[in-house]
């Protein structure tokens, strides 16, 4: 039987035209695709959580794939993962999306060189989390860190929770505080 039921998905693009300057060339768009799912383990200690982590990696893969199609995948530029744990959990049962949700996107982005940035919290259900984004081949392109809000209205409910992956096509818009390019991005800015 499978560890993964889901109970509801979610899609949500944000296209940033501007942030009070003169519009770029090209809008923004972050966008984070959401899954809600029944936690197996709420209510009750489970010490091996590597048979689910595994099978999250599917999901991982669903959730990767719908952003790369919504995106383009040679227009994404950041990204970031983050599992919000129903109260009837424990936030290890987030924890899981590390690997899961990191390996899902790097698999189907053809393998960024930084670390993905994340985000989890064990709440209540409505919960909103600010996820941290940066750049998918160097963790200090100071341009590209950002972050976007995830949330569901009815979600988690106590014996769920909501894995989200988080994708985006560039920096900030107007970002002009200097730092590290993207051009000029070498192994030692923040590459695993």
């Amino acid at each position: 039987m499978s560890l993964i039921a889901i109970r509801k998905r979610s899609l949500t693009v944000e296209t940033v035209f501007h942030e009070g300057g003169p519009p770029p060339a090209v809008p923004l768009k972050l966008a984070a695709a959401c899954a809600v799912i029944r936690n197996p383990y709420a209510g009750r200690y489970e010490p091996d959580l590597l048979p689910f982590m595994a099978e999250l990696r599917s999901l991982g893969t669903l959730l990767a794939q719908e952003l790369v199609d919504t995106l383009g995948r040679d227009r994404v530029e950041v990204y970031s993962k983050a599992a919000i744990v129903g109260v009837n959990g424990e936030m290890e049962h987030g924890a899981v999306w590390h690997e899961a949700g990191g390996w899902a996107m790097r698999a189907v982005l053809g393998e960024p060189k930084a670390m993905v940035p994340a985000a989890k919290a064990v709440a209540a259900t409505g919960y909103r989390l600010m996820v941290p984004l940066h750049h998918i081949h160097a963790s200090y392109v100071r341009s590209h860190y950002n972050s976007m809000e995830i949330g569901i209205q009815d979600a988690p409910r106590p014996d769920e929770i909501l894995f989200a992956l988080v994708m985006g096509t560039g920096g900030r818009v107007h970002a002009r505080l200097g730092g590290l390019s993207q051009d000029k991005i070498a192994v030692h800015d923040g590459q695993r």
